[in-house]
């Protein structure tokens, strides 16, 4: 109908000899637009199938998740060294700490490195690892001795043993002393911004201590998922580690088994095989058809295996590997997850300080 009316136009105070080449042209134009059987355009290739032969998500039980992660602990905040606390007794301002009208560099009582306070008239009392609550029944029951139904107050003048340690890729890292416990997006900000592109939020943790919480950081900076903001404790430390330093772990039967980073943001698993020393031309070593892989995030993992085999003959898509996935390569034929699991476990437990959290907690902390 367009070509029509175009030509309706053109007819209109134009010679005939225009609109005989006008036509010869639209004629040509629209017969190219025909595409002939054997032309190139019917050669385009199809799009390859995915190598994954299966995919399994667990996710850690709450028995699982409360053994790492007490929220009732983490919502209140403990007294520790270097905390200072101001007292008060009812009808008695001669016990009071700091005292009325006193001044000094330090206003209240100091904690002490062994968790003891000084008080007056009732000496060292040890109140470390106590919420302010529990601290003062401690005071009240220690006044007790000397007078008749004490009312004592306790507050938090300098909470010192608050202590929050970012590390990795912040704009400012370091030690940092929040005035009362924080979540963890409030405690993120303590160390200025992060630079998601220049960040491996993968294998970014929370740790308390020597444990890794199954905390997933990619889901709660870059999708929004606040499941994940958690209420951190004294001591806590934040670890987002460079995409400089991306790294899968690969297992099994290879030649050099171990870590093999990233080439600027990706690798593929035939390249990380290749890396690790195993000869992609022969499958004598091991079952290219079977390769198990566990993908974790937080605390949730998929279980993939892949077809690698597929891969080199080109009838399957190349496989991307994310940072953190641990890789195992069976020695034999097809085996099930449980007899991978049981061949790579003395291999995971060499590496256990640097996976994801689901793994270590799963098969690594409590035993597999």
């Amino acid at each position: 109908m367009s070509m029509e009316l175009k030509l309706t136009t053109f007819k209109k105070g134009l010679p005939a000899y225009f609109l005989t080449g006008t036509m010869i042209v639209a004629t040509t134009v629209l017969a190219g637009c025909a595409m002939p059987p054997d032309s190139d355009a019917s050669k385009m290739p199809v799009s390859l199938s995915s190598p994954v032969i299966s995919t399994e998500t667990k996710t850690l039980s709450p028995m699982q998740m409360a053994q790492v992660i007490d929220q009732q602990s983490s919502t209140a905040y403990r007294l520790g060294p270097n905390d200072v606390i101001a007292v008060s007794v009812y009808l008695h301002p001669e016990l009071s700490v700091p005292l009325q009208g006193a001044s000094g560099t330090i206003n209240g009582a100091l904690i002490t490195g062994d968790g003891t306070v000084q008080l007056p008239l009732i000496g060292n009392v040890n109140i470390g690892g106590k919420t302010l609550a529990q601290a003062q029944r401690v005071i009240t029951a220690a006044y007790g001795a000397y007078i008749d139904d004490p009312k004592v107050a306790v507050e938090l003048v300098q909470a010192q043993s608050l202590r929050y340690y970012l590390l990795g890729s912040f704009t400012d890292p370091g030690v940092k002393y929040p005035v009362h416990s924080l979540a963890l997006l409030d405690a993120l900000a303590l160390g200025g911004s992060v630079d998601l592109a220049k960040a491996d939020l993968y294998q970014a943790y929370v740790a308390q201590g020597s444990v890794k919480l199954p905390v997933d950081l990619h889901a709660l900076l870059v999708d929004g998922d606040l499941s994940q903001n958690i209420t951190l404790t004294p001591g806590d430390a934040i670890v987002i580690p460079s995409a400089a330093n991306e790294s899968v772990y690969i297992m099994g039967a290879v030649g050099k088994p171990g870590a093999v980073r990233f080439d600027n943001g990706s690798l593929s698993l035939l390249q990380a095989l290749s890396e690790c020393g195993f000869d992609l031309t022969s499958y004598t070593e091991a079952r290219l058809s079977n390769i198990h892989i566990i993908r974790s995030h937080g605390a949730s993992a998929q279980y993939i295996v892949v077809d690698a085999r597929q891969i080199l003959s080109g009838k399957a898509a190349q496989f991307a590997l994310e940072p953190g996935d641990v890789v195992f390569v069976p020695p034999t034929a097809i085996a099930t997850w449980n007899e991978i699991l049981n061949m790579a476990l003395p291999s995971l437990q060499t590496v256990s300080a640097v996976l994801n959290p689901f793994v270590e907690i799963t098969y690594l902390s409590r035993g597999h």
